[in-house]
């Protein structure tokens, strides 16, 4: 369809991505299931909507720090693909030189400072972020992602305060998939809920469908102009619902499946697909999209199946001193 509103290309775009996301985590799925990739994943399947519809809005400049489940946030700030699958199969060609994995994607050429193996580590990385940013004079804002299970941690509050305290250019971001590992978050949280919270440090915060990546998209871009223009925090809890197990060996058996099978009418992907439709999109761009997302990610499976592996030569670099700084000093 030619001459597209605005409103309804963004929403192609924000389709793209969606589907680029999930091509990537079920590609990554596969190989993991035919044993070709160490260790398990932490995949996002279903939560797509989340990281589309906020990094739509960001800037190359701007920062982002994510949690253990962040490949869509890498993928949706602007990191290569190739990369990322080059670092979940532990080759050389990824990221981190294959030693990182999945947990641990970081492009700091895009902005993504880096997922985080910790629940609410990414937290305190992300204000020290801000807090540079802003004795630099830079005008770029940090975002930073964390899921439900990080609410109940000191770094929360601890991060919010701060922000708020030292009026930081931070936007916090609770991917809220209502399951903190095998636990349903509500019977651990107590309190009228986080944006209570995060309105009690006075960081304004807003509760949304992260299943609508409309809403996602029109509130984040919202929020992230207001921090432009004031340079203070703020806080939005994203409501969405996580497909999948907790990581790729967890059949997820211990889910409700009617829980399930409603969330699966839910899901931004066949959401945003209905509504483009119904705004007068052709299905076979909509098809053909799809398979571009999935030739794209096939090509980046066939990249990190055909890289090399580290050399053990290198095994110390970048986690630990090997002496050579401290033998440079003593010279």
């Amino acid at each position: 369809m030619q001459n597209l509103p605005n409103a309804e290309s963004r929403n192609l775009d924000l389709f793209r991505m969606m589907v680029r996301i999930r091509a990537f985590e079920e590609q990554a799925l596969a190989g993991h299931k035919t044993g070709e990739m160490p260790g398990p994943l932490h995949v996002s399947i279903g939560q797509e909507a989340v990281a589309a519809g906020l990094c739509i809005n960001l800037l190359p400049s701007d920062r982002l720090t994510s949690n253990h489940r962040g490949h869509g946030h890498a993928l949706a700030k602007g990191a290569d693909p190739r990369r990322m699958m080059a670092e979940l199969y532990g080759r050389a060609d990824g990221y981190c030189r294959g030693k990182g994995g999945s947990m641990h994607l970081a492009d700091f050429s895009v902005g993504m400072l880096g997922a985080n193996g910790v629940v609410a580590g990414g937290i305190p990385i992300a204000v020290g972020a801000a807090q540079g940013l802003k004795l630099l004079g830079s005008d770029a804002i940090v975002v930073c992602m964390f899921g439900d299970g990080a609410l109940n941690r000191g770094p929360f509050l601890e991060g919010l305060n701060w922000a708020a305290l030292y009026k930081l250019p931070v936007l916090f971001v609770c991917e809220d998939n209502g399951v903190a590992a095998f636990t349903p978050t509500a019977t651990m949280t107590a309190g009228p809920g986080p944006a209570a919270r995060g309105e009690s440090l006075g960081v304004p915060s807003e509760v949304v469908d992260g299943n609508d990546v409309g809403e996602v998209d029109r509130v984040a871009g919202e929020m992230i102009s207001e921090i432009r223009r004031s340079s203070t925090p703020r806080f939005l809890h994203a409501k969405t619902y996580r497909l999948m197990g907790h990581t790729s060996t967890d059949p997820a058996a211990w889910r409700d499946a009617g829980q399930v099978k409603s969330a699966q009418t839910r899901e931004p992907i066949g959401r945003l697909r209905t509504q483009l439709l119904e705004e007068g999109h052709d299905e076979a761009r909509l098809d053909a999209i799809c398979r571009e997302a999935e030739q794209e990610m096939a090509g980046a499976r066939k990249f990190a199946q055909d890289a090399a592996w580290p050399e053990a030569s290198v095994a110390f670099e970048d986690v630990q001193d090997t002496g050579a700084v401290l033998h440079e000093m003593r010279a």
